[in-house]
């Protein structure tokens, strides 16, 4: 995974490098992405664990709120697409995990105020 060490909230993202500009952008674009049973974006509520690059290729580490949900395969499409949008990106692959399992804690203080949490 590139980038330094993230709080538990955060994606671990390069705040520099050749990636940088890439996962900047491929946050924006999935911050527009919403948990289909939670009113919040994947981003802020602490779905997204990493991106690994192989040239102009990336695999996005994610997890869902409940190993059960539905819509993963959907969700996983959409995301892929949204990071198939941005420029230099050639593809994408979008890896479900559940190590570490998904919690509050993992929400951005925006999320975290939304639901109470802060």
């Amino acid at each position: 995974m590139s980038g330094a060490d993230a709080s538990p909230s955060a994606p671990t993202m390069s705040s520099s490098g050749p990636y940088a500009e890439r996962e900047r952008l491929i946050t924006e674009n999935l911050k527009q992405i919403y948990d289909p049973e939670i009113p919040m974006n994947i981003v802020d509520l602490g779905l997204i664990y990493g991106f690994e690059w192989s040239g102009d290729e990336v695999t996005l580490k994610m997890t869902l709120t409940a190993p059960g949900c539905p819509v993963a395969g959907i969700l996983a499409e959409e995301v892929k697409l949204a990071i198939e949008k941005v420029p230099n990106v050639k593809s994408a692959k979008v890896d479900m995990i559940w190590d570490p399992p998904w919690s509050p804690d993992r929400m951005s203080d925006f999320a975290k105020r939304q639901f109470g949490y802060a």
